[in-house]
């Protein structure tokens, strides 16, 4: 059927699974794109969000940017920035973390905790949702919401 939007495919994947999927996402990643990871504490966005970095071709250690709300590494493809919104109290932090400059760069950006950015994320975001799976700690589920 002609403009009717496909649903979102599901995956579950093992954390391995996981990491290889991503790895294969940032490979074929090209840039500007900006990707919104969402999930629970623990679902695997971290994880994921290193792959991708790898994939990339990002060769240094990809660390968790908690703390420091952004990393940036450098890749021959590209800059690649990686934000962790956990710690923002809501929109207005933003400006904190250079948030407009990362939206306008041609970078591939990676964004933990999206929702913290209430509404700001450009129309073109891809949104991979990560859960995890009842009865079964060692799997995470993964959608793709693709604009």
């Amino acid at each position: 059927m002609s403009g009717t939007a496909r649903p979102p495919a599901t995956l579950q994947l093992t954390e391995a699974d996981l990491a290889a999927w991503g790895e294969r996402f940032g490979r074929e990643s090209a840039i500007p794109r900006i990707v919104a990871l969402e999930g629970d504490l623990g679902a695997g966005k971290t994880t994921l969000a290193r792959a991708i970095c790898r994939g990339f071709g990002v060769a240094g250690e990809v660390t968790s940017p908690t703390f420091a709300l952004v990393h940036e590494y450098d890749a021959p493809r590209g800059a690649v920035y990686h934000l962790d919104l956990y710690r923002l109290e809501g929109p207005r932090d933003l400006a904190n973390v250079g948030w407009d400059e990362f939206m306008d760069e041609r970078a591939l950006v990676v964004v933990e905790w999206p929702e913290r950015a209430g509404g700001r994320l450009p129309p073109a975001v891809v949104r991979i949702q990560l859960a995890h799976i009842t009865g079964d700690p060692d799997r995470r589920s993964l959608r793709i919401v693709a604009p």
